[in-house]
């Protein structure tokens, strides 16, 4: 049987079609290959984004930042010097973006204006971290990026 190149051109786009289907497919069904959101309920955190501009704000105008840096026995997170760390409160979020199973959250317990996330809870790779503290009353937020 002879095929003249029409028949071949034709022949090479079905089985081309016919690959990227089944991977589209595969993809979809599969477990392994989970196609997770940023967050579950993202509406719901749409509307408290201002809160959340407001303590950006807040944290802006302070004297010191808070510093992020990476030791031998973990990240050191170390809070601006003036404030008074007995009177901080508020938590850590780690976020990894991917593989949401990674990321996780710690309550701020400070010694001297610093706190100590252990490298056990840290795994090489990009991390979000939100740092969503409040002191005095005033509610601060202090989001970065970084690589450990």
């Amino acid at each position: 049987m002879k095929i003249n190149w029409g028949t071949a051109i034709v022949l090479v786009f079905i089985g081309f079609i016919s690959f990227i289907l089944y991977f589209v497919v595969r993809m979809n069904t599969e477990q392994k290959f989970t196609h997770d959101l940023v967050t579950e309920e993202y509406y719901k955190e749409e509307l408290a984004f201002q809160k959340e501009i407001n303590a950006e704000k807040n944290a802006k105008t302070l004297e010191g930042t808070i510093q992020i840096k990476k030791t031998d026995s973990g990240l050191l997170i170390l809070f601006p010097k003036h404030t008074n760390s007995e009177d901080i409160s508020g938590t850590l979020s780690f976020y990894r973006p991917s593989n949401k199973k990674l990321d996780f959250e710690v309550p701020i317990s400070l010694s001297n204006a610093q706190m100590l996330i252990p490298d056990k809870n840290l795994i090489e790779g990009r991390w979000n971290i939100t740092i969503d503290w409040e002191f005095d009353h005033t509610p601060y937020l202090f989001k970065k990026s970084f690589m450990y």
